[in-house]
């Protein structure tokens, strides 16, 4: 019989997985998202509502009422899907307008939609970069952008995470190649910290390099009109290519870019695959997508209760004694080095009413475990310091409380 041999080793390295501590069980929520949402976990009992600590709903509009008569109305207007990817017949109007408006926010020459973030960083170094050329990447650069990579025939270099020196002599060992292109997050995912953009912008210029940013996790509501990390560190104008998605601050659904230099989006047009290959954004995405667009622009409100409502999460957590990672994004890893004591630590926040999942390898590091919080503009402060409390009590159950990253490691391993 098929797969008999085949069904037995996959479940050894399943039960392999178990036993170390690094299994990921998913957890159904049966409401819509947002900051109070109704969760069935483990699978099978009954679904409880819990506050949401992880969710990247920076913004809190992936339930917004305007967002959601928008999507209503892109459905009415426009229908469900485009069965077609763009150069075909899966091109309208509206993914003209909502690339427009991009270009307009980001501050570039051109944008072009994908169906999500993964697919351009997939997309966008096949395109236009070959065996001639150099990428020089960040360590900590997203899974997504290390795959794009992959299918790149350019040179590879990586740098030390956030390192300029290093960065710099990369550069230097690249000076032969055609075309030099740094790339870095603008936001880190794992650890919440902001990339260098001003020095790593510097730098490109001293040696003729691009300059790529993955803005996935800053688009929206980082910078003084929340642009991106490019307007947070004065380059705003100044990237040749920005890759990001309208999966997370800019609506929580799906969809992401490519936007910059006009040339690049145009070699986009013509080569990279997942644009080729994989059907147009729906409409009720796109019209969404331009009704958020819309509201982020005319205020600020929303990312100023975003920055008000991360300053205090974070500074109430670090007097209770949590080892977080240190930074000004609303991403607040709560270090705990341990995988199993992060899923134990999660698991007890749950019964708590608090929903924040619990990380590990290979999602982080091995010896990095942590439980990543993510705070929105959603939350209230009562939300906030009910999650505080939660954690504190949990804390002081696993007598984690003022423990430095060596003590908590030498109390329960890494």
């Amino acid at each position: 019989m098929a797969f008999t041999s085949e069904r037995e080793i996959i479940s050894k390295e399943l039960a392999a997985i178990r036993e170390a501590g690094l299994f990921k069980e998913e957890r159904y929520i049966h409401s819509p998202q947002g900051v109070n949402i109704a969760v069935e976990f483990p699978a099978g009992s009954n679904a409880r509502e819990v506050v949401n600590l992880c969710a990247n709903n920076y913004l809190g509009l992936s339930s917004h009422p305007e967002v959601i008569k928008a999507a209503h109305e892109g459905l009415d207007a426009r229908g469900y899907g485009m069965s077609s990817v763009r150069f075909i017949c899966g091109t309208q109007d509206i993914h003209r307008t909502l690339e427009e408006k991009l270009t307009r926010f980001l501050g570039t020459e051109d944008t072009i939609l994908f169906p999500s973030c993964m697919d351009a960083n997939a997309g966008v170094f096949e395109a236009f970069l070959t065996d001639q050329d150099a990428m020089i990447a960040d360590k900590l650069v997203h899974a997504s952008i290390i795959d794009g990579m992959r299918l790149c025939k350019a040179q590879q270099y990586v740098y030390k995470h956030s390192n300029m020196e290093h960065l710099e002599e990369k550069l230097q060992e690249a000076q032969e190649a055609r075309f030099r292109v740094i790339v870095t997050d603008g936001v880190f995912s794992m650890d919440g910290d902001i990339a260098k953009l001003d020095e790593i912008v510097a730098l490109g210029e001293k040696y003729n390099a691009m300059v790529l940013v993955d803005d996935s996790h800053a688009t929206g509501y980082l910078g003084k009109t929340g642009r991106g990390t490019h307007e947070l560190k004065d380059v705003f104008g100044k990237i040749d290519i920005i890759t990001t998605t309208l999966g997370k601050a800019m609506g929580g659904a799906s969809g992401g870019c490519v936007s910059g230099r006009k040339e690049i989006v145009a070699m986009m047009r013509q080569r990279a695959r997942p644009y080729l290959f994989s059907n147009t954004m729906p409409p009720v995405i796109v019209a969404a997508a331009i009704k958020v667009l819309d509201l982020i622009s005319g205020t600020t409100e929303l990312r100023d209760k975003l920055e008000q409502n991360t300053k205090y999460f974070r500074s109430r957590m670090e007097e209770a004694g949590f080892d977080l990672k240190p930074g000004e994004s609303p991403i607040i890893p709560v270090m705990l080095y341990n995988a199993k004591l992060a899923q134990d630590m999660s698991r007890d926040l749950y019964d708590e009413g608090i929903f924040a999942v619990g990380f590990f390898y290979p999602v982080v590091a091995k010896g990095q475990a942590r439980i990543r919080t993510q705070i929105s503009a959603a939350h209230e402060r009562e939300h906030l310091d009910r999650a505080i409390e939660a954690f504190i009590k949990v804390g002081r159950k696993y007598e984690i409380l003022g423990l430095s990253k060596k003590e908590i490691i030498a109390k329960y391993g890494l």
